[in-house]
């Protein structure tokens, strides 16, 4: 409940004074809301070097060229970095606390997008693309239908076309059929069943609904039949509410694929306006090569804020790779080490469960391969981090616009 959560900002900001820093966090006290907020200040963090470095760059440019052409860039990017600090800072209470989470290694992070995943992984069409199919036009009144509107329907697939005779690398390839090309292990078409879980963590900036400049937002999620609307959790008086909130719904693919997560202004009288919403394509994340399901997070361990929360443990998604990849291994030997196709990782070998008794565990090694994938040769790509994304919310009456 927002109380909680207010009590638990409190006390994260309660430790106050100089004492902070030889206080190790408490485990009992650290939740994912602590996890999340060390994040933002590293994110924070990353964003200040980056636009440091950035003017630093323009400005020794500038030294060199002179003014000329520079101005107007330079300008322009100045402009923007404010209202992006701006937006950062709102999305931190208590940012006073920054200094001292540098000296609290022991908190776990997650990663935090300030954009949507998708334009991080390349839209996940590693290697299903999407390609809309649009109504013909029947009249003159078609003539101005835009392609949204001229939508009935989007066909998946992939296209190649591959010169014969083969290069020698691909009919060479170790488990691979040159006759089948690229569509080697790809998923069966079978509907199947999923299990979607939503995290809504907080919106910044919505654009005012009301007359006294403010909105009372609240969630709604539809998904195929399902149509949730949060209507009597909805957030009075607040351009920047943390939701907090967590939704399940069951779904089948391919025929309900696309999320839809909207924020609605809730009004007493009349409807409730919709704000801003944002469209995700969950079969596309389903398929990627780059695991975008449930993201890899940075340690495993089996109780308290940080439990795994994956249904397959690290060595189970590992095993799935590798033969799915058809690479060798994991090969696990004494001495903290694994083997896959030709690189070693090494790694910690014991876990601690929540009696502190230690056992044997192989779990931290393929955790440590599964975070550096991409190095493996071929069959190799980046995973999904345990991540938060920020997805732009918008209305069809104002293409373009974010609210």
């Amino acid at each position: 409940t927002e109380e909680e959560k207010e009590k638990k900002k409190k006390k994260k900001k309660g430790g106050g004074g100089e004492e902070v820093e030889e206080e190790e966090p408490d485990e009992s006290m650290l939740d994912w809301w602590s996890k999340y907020f060390a994040s933002i200040e590293t994110m924070k963090e990353q964003l200040r070097q980056q636009e440091a470095a950035a003017v630093e760059a323009e400005e020794k440019e500038e030294m060199e060229f002179g003014e000329g052409s520079k101005g107007p860039a330079k300008h322009k990017d100045k402009s923007k970095a404010p209202k992006d600090d701006k937006k950062k800072k709102q999305q931190q209470p208590g940012g006073p606390e920054a200094p001292e989470k540098k000296n609290k290694p022991k908190i776990d992070e997650l990663k935090v997008f300030n954009k949507e995943l998708e334009s991080e992984f390349d839209n996940f069409e590693d290697w299903l693309h999407t390609f809309n199919l649009l109504r013909g036009k029947i009249g003159d009144n078609d003539d101005n239908a835009t392609e949204e509107e001229r939508i009935v329907g989007r066909f998946k697939g992939s296209v190649c076309v591959y010169k014969v005779p083969l290069p020698e690398d691909i009919a060479r390839e170790a488990g691979y059929d040159p006759t089948f090309g690229m569509f080697q292990g790809i998923p069966s078409n079978d509907p199947i069943n999923v299990l979607v879980r939503v995290y809504i963590v907080r919106a910044t900036d919505l654009h005012p609904a009301d007359i006294n400049g403010k909105a009372d937002p609240y969630i709604a999620i539809r998904l195929g039949k399902t149509d949730i609307k949060d209507k009597e959790n909805y957030i009075s008086k607040q351009l920047n509410p943390v939701f907090g909130k967590s939704f399940d719904i069951e779904a089948t693919f391919p025929m309900e694929s696309m999320l839809t997560v909207a924020v609605y202004d809730w009004d007493l009288v009349g409807t409730d306006d919709l704000i801003g919403e944002t469209k995700i394509d969950l079969e596309n994340r389903y398929y990627s090569k780059h695991r975008a399901t449930c993201g890899v997070s940075q340690t495993y361990s089996i109780h308290g804020y940080n439990a795994w929360r994956d249904p397959m443990k690290p060595s189970q998604i590992l095993s799935k790779l590798c033969k799915e990849g058809k690479v060798d291994g994991p090969h696990f030997g004494p001495g903290g080490r694994v083997k896959v196709a030709n690189r070693v990782f090494t790694g910690p070998t014991e876990i601690e469960d929540e009696n502190g008794q230690k056992k044997p565990t192989d779990e931290h090694l393929a955790l440590r391969v599964l975070r550096h994938w991409e190095d493996i040769p071929r069959a190799g790509c980046q995973l999904v981090p345990e991540h938060v994304e920020t997805r732009p919310l918008l209305n069809p009456d104002k293409p373009g616009i974010e609210q």
